[in-house]
């Protein structure tokens, strides 16, 4: 069973559907108790991290993640809540749970947001790698990126103008993108099904 973590501001339903599609018991819920229920757990977003961070932690969802062993899939803002902090509303204290820090693109040259497909390279010795097969395309919408990440992090990369976007990240049982695989035809079903029933914690 996979839990999607409702704490006000994720894409649930769209994520509810591709795992319909695959095929994959889930539940929705802001319970803790309800999550802890559940084998693997999903945490979306859309919005400003500032509203992320104060809604996981009025829901007491904060600490809850931070002790977290099973396998956790982060999604965009989901993504850049996994990381230390965010420059986005003047800088934002995040959970913390791998190293690096979010910044905003911020060069005239290219579109910011960065929305629309892209190409991932997928590092080569990472079980994703074979699933996806050569020049994946993934769905991207989002105007801050990951830094100083630890390099063992980075699992998959896009470029856009002159920065290489962290675009999928993890470590242990942390898996996280910073594109919606949801929105990413077959691409991000294969990934949203890896998770689902290949990733070990």
């Amino acid at each position: 069973m996979i839990g999607i973590i409702d704490y006000g501001m994720g894409n649930l339903r769209s994520v509810e559907n591709a795992l319909d599609h695959l095929g994959l018991d889930h539940v929705i819920s802001s319970d803790s108790q309800v999550l802890d229920q559940c084998d693997r757990l999903i945490l979306p977003g859309v919005g400003a991290m500032q509203d992320c961070m104060k809604a996981l932690k009025e829901a007491g969802l904060d600490s809850w993640l931070r002790a977290q062993t099973k396998p956790l899939l982060g999604i965009c803002l989901g993504m850049q809540a996994f990381f230390e902090d965010s420059a986005e509303n003047g800088g934002v204290q995040c959970l913390g749970l791998m190293p690096g820090h979010f910044e905003k693109m911020e060069d005239p040259a290219i579109r910011v947001p960065h929305i629309g497909w892209n190409e991932l390279e997928v590092a080569p010795d990472h079980p994703l790698k074979d699933i996806l097969g050569d020049h994946p395309y993934v769905y991207y919408d989002h105007s801050y990126y990951g830094c100083d990440l630890d390099p063992d992090t980075i699992l998959g990369v896009s470029r856009h103008g002159k920065y290489t976007i962290p675009g999928l990240t993890g470590k242990g049982s942390l898996l996280a993108c910073q594109f919606h695989p949801e929105k990413s035809g077959e691409t991000g079903l294969k990934i949203l099904s890896y998770f689902g029933k290949e990733m070990q914690s």
